[in-house]
């Protein structure tokens, strides 16, 4: 059986990817524990509550993963803000990382949208 394509899952997977080894930079390199393991957090929570939310039993689950997922890459983005501001990222890898969590925000806020529409 082949899996359907699912981009949200793919990029928000391949961004936790990313996160991980920002996460270990900062921890190993920078010696930074506090904000590394925030940003882990939120970073990797987004790809989890997108694999929750394709596994949903309802539609209410699927749209509350959903918003769960989108909460978190706000506050990812956050975390890479106060990151790059202090001097612990530079300021292309943290735009970089912010970009891809904004272009995931932008496509979870779609879904909730559309799906919240279905419910009028």
């Amino acid at each position: 059986m082949t899996q359907k394509s699912n981009p949200l899952a793919e990029k928000s997977y391949s961004l936790a990817l990313e996160i991980v080894k920002v996460s270990r930079f900062l921890s190993e390199r920078k010696k930074e524990y506090i904000l590394s393991k925030q940003l882990l957090r939120s970073g990797t929570s987004i790809g989890a509550n997108i694999a929750e939310a394709n596994g949903a039993i309802s539609s209410a689950d699927f749209s509350a993963k959903v918003s769960i997922a989108y909460k978190e890459s706000l506050e990812t983005k956050y975390w890479l803000r106060l990151l790059m501001d202090s001097g612990y990222l530079s300021d292309s890898k943290a735009g970089c990382l912010i970009e891809k969590a904004d272009e995931l925000s932008r496509i979870m806020f779609s879904v909730l949208k559309s799906t919240r529409m279905k419910k009028l």
